[in-house]
């Protein structure tokens, strides 16, 4: 599958980045451009996301052939592959399935690890799902809708940019939500106990957010052996939005080692 996908800058190392569930390469823009002087960065939509196709087929098996089918089309060489929340665990099955057939130089997992996790989304799916967008008029109108079931205005501004209007000024989703509220159970997995990476790794976590433990590196180096586990302060899932600063010294420190 050929995916949506913006690049920013023009020299330097190739950084390829993914966004997590319910997100798009938009999320991204900020950082990219904030790197775009020294790296050449590419920001994807994944599968049933933004504005890249959409498919009954949905797992970390044919995402990672997306990224595969990607990086060989663009001809991309000496590459950091970049993941956070979702698009961490696709890094993560890419690595290890890829990363010894072709240039892949580095992995950056952004708050997700390779164990599995429960399925806690579907608040936020059946709450997408209810919205009737053919009597949704505006923005204002939709988060109002949205705003009993999901309360924090956080998550519902983050939701609302897969929001798209029409030609003829309806809405609709760039998300391909009935095949994500079928098969969300396929995200989350663990990674396979014989996938390995044995090149540098570095996992972030959020010092608020609990989706990486911070006794977990045994764990992690099980998979990724060259692995090392690092925690922004202040900040929770989302650690590029809420300390990006912070973020970015961390990720152009890892680049330039």
């Amino acid at each position: 599958m050929k995916l949506n996908h913006k690049k920013y800058g023009t020299q330097g190392q190739n950084l390829v980045i993914l966004h997590g569930l319910f997100g798009s390469s938009d999320n991204w823009m900020s950082v990219a451009k904030k790197l775009e002087e020294e790296y050449q960065i590419h920001t994807l939509d994944l599968r049933n996301h933004g504005q890249s196709p959409w498919s009954d087929d949905w797992d970390y098996e044919v995402m990672s052939e997306d990224i595969q089918e990607f990086i060989a089309e663009q001809q991309i060489k000496d590459f950091v592959l970049l993941g956070h929340s979702l698009g961490g665990k696709v890094a993560m099955h890419y690595a290890c399935k890829y990363g010894i057939e072709d240039t892949l130089q580095k992995l950056l997992i952004v708050d997700i690890s390779p164990r599995a996790y429960p399925i806690h989304h579907a608040q936020i799916l059946e709450a997408l799902t209810a919205l009737d967008l053919s009597q949704i008029t505006g923005r204002k109108e939709a988060d109002d809708a949205l705003k009993p079931a999901l309360p924090e205005l956080g998550v519902r501004q983050f939701l609302l940019k897969n929001l798209e209007r029409k030609e003829d000024k309806g809405f609709v989703w760039q998300l391909n939500l009935e095949v994500i509220h079928q098969k969300i159970a396929n995200v989350g997995i663990a990674l396979p106990s014989g996938y390995v990476f044995e090149k540098p790794t570095l996992f972030i976590k959020g010092e608020n957010s609990n989706y990486i433990h911070s006794d977990e590196l045994g764990d992690l180096q099980a998979h990724f052996p060259k692995a090392h586990l690092q925690s922004i302060a202040k900040a929770g899932h989302w650690v590029h939005a809420e300390r990006q600063e912070a973020f970015l010294e961390v990720i152009q420190d890892f680049l330039a080692s």
